[in-house]
């Protein structure tokens, strides 16, 4: 296969870009679906939230937060937490803070893969280069054979440079539904608190 031979002549290098390509596939498709079930799925939440705890309906509150993803996670967990420890406003920033990192967990590691991947393209094109030299032998009449090693070692920083292109498209697009889904966290948790949602724990 055409693949297969172009893979083989990008040097020993292409197999750590390989792996960058697949860790950044695995960490979009992981994320992807974890988003899928952390989204908001009711935009009234919040303000439903608010009013059912002004009313004093933990219970309607319970309920609505099992079907509203992270922002629903993140206030049923501070209204455990508010039993036992109290500190209302100390519990949810802390539970929302602790949320927040649960949503951006992996991106970072597509953020080295997008700096990464160039690296060891250049690394492969550069110690190809070297090999080519080293094998070229001008009195054998092979004086062309540096171009043909230097052809082969460019593969290599193409496909970095197609990999860290790839992986910092994934890291916008994710880091988009996290930075919405961390914006759903933070409005529901003021209008929870907006609520006085301690004020009924006691």
């Amino acid at each position: 296969m055409e693949f297969v031979a172009l893979f083989q002549k990008g040097g020993l290098v292409m197999y750590p870009i390989l792996l960058a390509s697949l860790v950044a596939l695995t960490i979009a498709f992981e994320r992807s679906a974890y988003y899928r079930k952390q989204g908001l799925k009711d935009d009234e939440f919040a303000c439903k939230v608010n009013q059912c705890m002004q009313q004093g309906d933990r219970d309607q509150v319970v309920s609505l937060c099992k079907e509203a993803g992270a922002p629903g996670e993140v206030i049923l967990t501070a209204m455990e937490e508010e039993k036992c420890c109290g500190g209302r406003e100390e519990i949810v920033l802390a539970v929302a803070k602790r949320k927040t990192l649960e949503l951006r967990k992996y991106l970072e590691y597509l953020s080295v893969i997008v700096t990464c991947a160039p690296l060891m393209g250049l690394l492969g094109t550069v110690t190809g280069m070297i090999q080519s030299f080293s094998v070229l032998n001008v009195s054998d009449g092979e004086p062309f054979a540096i171009t043909g090693g230097v052809s082969e070692a460019l593969i290599a920083t193409a496909t970095g440079l197609l990999v860290a292109i790839m992986a910092l498209c994934l890291y916008a697009w994710l880091s988009h539904r996290a930075n919405s889904i961390i914006a759903d966290v933070e409005y529901a948790s003021t209008m929870y608190l907006a609520a006085g949602g301690n004020d009924d724990a006691h």
